[in-house]
């Protein structure tokens, strides 16, 4: 078998800070996709637990008519920044589109600054806990120093200076701002039957179960979602655990996983001719 850990010693070789965008290429397009996918799909719900995020995307109305398309837009506009770099020629398309998107709206600068927070320990949250193995604390310090910048070149104000300063920041937030809305409920709903028609249609009350059984009990009240059984709950963890181990085994993956995801459902064979501008609502 290839060198499983060849990639690691590669990471730790760079520096955090300088080398952050190239770190999290190296993590999400090979060591990690299949989880950074996973982990930032149940940030979005994350997200749904403050009424004030919960209802603009509810007056948009883009989550009720096309759920699958705004899903598929921030996947992989957001992929484009981590491909190409956010001061590539693509990262700054991307970006453009991005600010254009947020610029029709006025949003809170906590509320921009705790979505954006959500990229960096989510994921960092899952690995953690199913990932194959433990991340390094370089992949960790480089996935703050990307998306803060991120965050710089999108004129999010006050964004912390440290990774600790921005944990605590995303914390204190969650535990001032998470309460139940109906529009929590609403969006939280299409983005779980969204994910639930990627599945066929007798699997899924139980991909309902599951998806909830992953959320914490604060984000289950604040989206309004019924507790599931805890042994679903016991079952579904143990079933990512095993598939960690599983995938510890495996070669490590040759070919880069990001804007050439084969699932995104709404521009097959994307990037072909595609840019990041023919992404997101006209």
């Amino acid at each position: 078998m290839a060198d499983r850990f060849a990639n690691v010693r590669r990471i730790t070789a760079l520096d955090p800070e300088r080398d952050a965008q190239e770190i999290l290429r190296i993590s999400t397009a090979y060591e990690f996709p299949w989880d950074y996918l996973r982990a930032l799909e149940f940030a979005l719900f994350r997200t749904y637990c403050v009424p004030s995020v919960s209802a603009l995307l509810a007056a948009t109305g883009e989550f009720e008519r096309r759920p699958q398309k705004r899903y598929d837009d921030t996947a992989l506009l957001m992929a484009e920044l981590v491909d190409h770099g956010y001061d590539s020629a693509r990262g700054k398309e991307a970006l453009r589109v991005i600010n254009r998107l947020h610029g029709r709206y006025d949003i809170a600068a906590a509320d921009m600054r705790y979505v954006l927070s959500t990229f960096i320990y989510d994921p960092i949250e899952w690995i953690s806990a199913y990932g194959w193995r433990d991340l390094t604390d370089h992949e960790r310090q480089a996935a703050f120093h990307f998306y803060r910048a991120v965050g710089a070149r999108m004129g999010i104000r006050g964004i912390p200076d440290s990774y600790e300063a921005f944990l605590a920041f995303k914390r204190d937030y969650e535990a001032e701002h998470f309460t139940y809305a109906d529009s929590n409920r609403q969006i939280g709903q299409y983005t779980l039957d969204l994910f639930c028609s990627w599945y066929p249609a007798w699997t899924r009350p139980a991909v309902s179960l599951a998806v909830r059984s992953l959320l914490e009990p604060p984000m289950l009240a604040a989206v309004g979602f019924t507790p599931p059984p805890r042994w679903i709950g016991a079952l579904t963890r143990l079933g990512l655990r095993i598939r960690a181990r599983v995938v510890r085994h495996l070669p490590p993956r040759e070919v880069p996983r990001l804007t050439n995801d084969p699932g995104n459902r709404t521009y097959p064979g994307y990037p072909g001719s595609l840019s990041p501008s023919d992404l997101g609502a006209p």
